[in-house]
């Protein structure tokens, strides 16, 4: 954006920049600050909360459904005259990425849950009986009943079907990428913090700007996780939430368009996440140790014991580096971070009918915020810190062969700490937020005929508490009459509610979707909305091509960091000219057209366009010069693009995938949410007109990653990724860029057009299995990211992220046993 500096103070010196990057930090206590005894007592206050909070949900009678659009295969196998064998049973759909191997218990029962919407190939073997291999569809929630009977060997029942007949879904009517457990096993290593969010950056569509912040098709803190049907709305970036451990997941489908309507409020879009879970009786489980570069040492363990009707399981995880952050400058100062999380689950079968899952987690993260050169030479230390308690509760119930009826609930407790010490300049900052969310949905969903129905209502209750306070140490960054201290502390609810219908309709070759959903939200404003959905498709089979369209009406909530902050009429004490404008929930309508084509039932091409037009266009601004991060909006934006993607599951030996995505993205004049100060109120309100590109606006990015098994316990992979470049804002001079970050930063941005120079990385790994035995595997992955060593600048210096720096050649090994 070149016309004006929107920032929430104009700062005296032009050379200075945002605090490291965007300074994904938020909480915890400074020598000297008056509200400093926060860190004491947080945690207990906190934890009542939490408690208080848990109890509502488990006595509450309104429990949340299971959003996820999964269903579950429950198989019997028998032999000639009836009786339950113990068998193996294989199921695959390369559409879904999904390739699993179970074995059914003693009476040749297997429940297997979870498993994504699709066509799947379904064998079943048994020393002594012939193969009997078919094929199936899951399309409902509703659980599919299956008996199989085996045949003695010799006697052939099995009907023909190949991997390929499951290649192409052809009931799709949006974008859906799926990520299976191969993919995710076999992942590139990834620094502490992101491993769940460079899956998702894989794929078209997406973008991961400063800090590992996934941006889908351009929106800005518009992605929602959903993990086993519970939405998570807020930021889970490495600096903002605790992170979602890929060792923890089986499977993800990732959602860009076509999306169903019980899904809402953040619509950028949709990860969603089904964990883990052996159905295997017994003791089972997962151990993961890693290491590598920038003293990185990772670990990770899964334990479960399944008997009769109940399943138990823990696991935990812990991970330490100093490259926690994207740093602002080469030199990687002050950048070391530390994780962890544990959590419990149980899950029981009262009834075939019926079944209650219950789980808790509890997640921290401390981490410092990386220095620029003046900060580091002054000798700022920042640290940050995350806690998180969470706990959900599900039941089910399946009224008849034909309708289930899903109950579940989930309760938390987030607190975020930013603590300064008294060297930092220009700005001493100090904050504690925490949050307690409760959030409860139900729904029915009913099989008739050609129509898969739905229908839910969701409650969604956050109480926000905001703390913050700073001294200023440089008034020369700052406004003339800028106090030298403020402080604010501030509380209230988010109360958010909504309810949707929807349909499944397939008729032949034909299949719509079609869906209403009603929200309201009430926090600065109070709004209601109602978003049509619809989404149609057409499939033909003797050119195995696929064609869809689709159309979202959203409404997207926007971001609650921060946001009583931003809102409060103190903020007026730090400016005599401000300009604070309530930011309301974004309207907007989200339109695609595509196509997949499946080539020598081999291989597949997915391609489409799209179109998102948005009012209150949702962005984020920093107040004054601290690392405190607030939600803005524009008057509109308009994104549009093209995506493709070559999918091979499996040709002889060699398995990957190539995508290309073009996006192009301008939001529009004037501001009409947010907090501004100083001169950058006056001219937010003199600016009506014109447009700039979005940050997430990088118009060519290409990523690949292929895959070749040399022999059956050794393969490697190499992969690469290409990015164009995201535009720059800067008002110095070019001698005044080089001053501040120095010539290897400045010479990756090409001034003329306003924008950062393209950045490419090669990576490539090697994998083999050591052991394989019984019920024991042990496997060893190697992996070299970035093996040319090119310096990557993400951002520089823009007007709503800062510097933000790639990592370097990057080593990591990670030892994986199961059993």
């Amino acid at each position: 954006m070149a016309s004006i500096q929107l920032l929430s103070s104009q700062c005296a010196s032009p050379t200075h920049s945002r605090f490291s990057n965007e300074r994904e930090a938020n909480s915890v206590a400074f020598p000297g600050c008056p509200t400093h005894s926060w860190f004491s007592n947080e945690w207990d206050r906190n934890s009542v909360a939490f408690m208080k909070a848990l109890a509502i949900v488990l006595l509450c009678p309104l429990l949340l459904l299971a959003q996820s659009k999964t269903g579950e295969l429950r198989l019997r196998v028998t032999d000639p005259q009836g009786l339950g064998v113990k068998s193996s049973v294989e199921l695959v759909s390369e559409a879904n990425q999904f390739h699993q191997t179970y074995v059914t218990d003693d009476s040749g029962a297997l429940d297997a849950e979870r498993l994504p919407f699709g066509i799947y190939r379904l064998q079943v073997s048994r020393e002594g009986f012939a193969p009997v291999t078919q094929q199936l569809e899951i399309r409902s929630a509703l659980p599919r009943q299956l008996v199989i009977k085996l045949s003695v060997a010799g006697v052939k029942e099995s009907v023909t079907v190949s991997d390929k007949d499951t290649l192409i879904d052809p009931d799709r009517v949006g974008t859906v990428n799926e990520i299976g457990s191969q993919s995710i096993e076999e992942r590139e290593t990834a620094l502490p913090g992101r491993s769940l969010q460079e899956l998702v950056n894989s794929q078209p569509g997406w973008l991961m700007e400063s800090n590992a912040v996934p941006h889908p098709r351009g929106s800005e803190y518009q992605t929602q996780f959903v993990v086993n049907g519970i939405p998570l709305t807020d930021n889970r970036s490495p600096g903002k939430g605790p992170e979602i451990e890929a060792d923890d997941v089986e499977s993800m489908s990732i959602y860009t368009a076509g999306i169903p309507a019980e899904y809402g409020r953040k619509m950028g879009g949709i990860v969603e996440v089904n964990t883990a879970r052996d159905t295997r009786a017994g003791l089972h489980g997962e151990v993961s140790l890693g290491g590598g570069s920038f003293d990185t040492a990772n670990g990770y363990a899964r334990l479960q014991y399944l008997e009769g009707k109940n399943t138990f399981g823990i696991s935990a995880d812990g991970a330490t580096t100093n490259h926690y952050l994207n740093p602002p400058v080469p030199q990687n100062f002050t950048n070391t971070g530390t994780i962890g999380d544990f959590s419990g689950s149980y899950d029981r079968d009262f009834t075939s009918n019926d079944r209650l899952s219950v789980m808790y987690r509890h997640e921290l993260v401390r981490y410092q915020v990386p220095n620029e050169q003046v900060q580091e030479a002054a000798g700022q230390r920042q640290d940050g810190n995350i806690f998180e308690d969470l706990g959900t509760i599900s039941f089910q119930h399946i009224f008849s062969p034909n309708v289930v009826g899903d109950l579940n609930g989930m309760v938390r407790s987030n607190s975020t700490g930013l603590s300064s010490n008294p060297l930092s300049t220009p700005i001493i900052v100090f904050q504690s937020n925490h949050f307690t969310e409760a959030y409860f949905n139900g729904s029915i969903a009913i099989h008739r005929g050609r129509h898969e129905w739905k229908a839910g209502i969701e409650s969604d209750n956050t109480f926000l508490h905001e703390n913050y306070s700073d001294i200023i140490t440089d008034p020369s960054y700052f406004d003339p009459g800028t106090p030298t201290t403020f402080s604010f502390v501030g509380n209230r609810p988010d109360l958010e509610q909504s309810a949707y219908v929807q349909d499944l309709i397939r008729l032949g070759n034909w299949t719509v979707s079609a869906g209403l959903r009603w929200d309201h939200y009430q926090l600065i404003v109070n709004q209601n909305a109602l978003s049509p959905r619809l989404g149609i498709s057409r499939y033909f089979s003797s050119a195995d091509l696929l064609v869809h369209a689709a159309y979202d009406r959203v409404f997207q909530t926007p971001a609650f960091e921060n946001i009583l902050l931003a809102s409060s009429p103190t903020v007026v004490a730090l400016n005599p000219n401000v300009l604070r404008l309530p930011v309301e929930p974004s309207h907007g309508n989200y339109y695609e057209l595509g196509a997949t084509k499946g080539f020598l039932g081999q291989f597949s091409l997915d391609v489409n366009a799209y179109l998102r037009q948005m009012n209150n266009f949702a962005d984020d601004d920093l107040l004054l010069n601290t690392p405190v991060a607030f939600p803005i909006a524009f008057r509109k934006a308009s994104i549009y693009g093209a995506e493709s993607k070559i999918n091979l599951p499996h040709w002889g030996k060699w398995s990957g995938f190539v995508s290309y995505s073009y996006m192009v993205g301008s939001a529009y004049f004037p501001v009409v949410g947010g907090l501004f100060l100083g001169q950058s109120a006056t001219d937010a309100l003199t600016d009506l007109s014109g447009r700039f590109w979005v940050s997430q606006d990088q118009r060519n990015t290409v990523r690949t990653r292929f895959r070749y098994q040399f022999i059956p316990r050794l393969w490697g992979a190499v992969g690469a990724q290409y990015g164009s470049g995201l535009p720059v804002d800067f008002d110095g001079t070019y001698e005044q860029a080089l001053a501040q970050y120095g010539p290897k930063v400045v010479d990756q941005v090409n001034f003329d057009r306003d924008r950062v120079k393209p950045s490419f990385s090669l990576d490539t790994s090697i994998g083999a299995n050591l052991w394989a035995k019984d019920n024991v595997a042990m496997r060893l992955q190697f992996d070299v990211l970035n093996l040319t060593n090119n310096f990557n600048l993400i951002n520089f210096a823009g007007l709503f992220s800062g510097n933000s720096i790639a990592p370097p050649r990057t080593y990591g090994v990670r030892l994986q046993t199961s059993f």
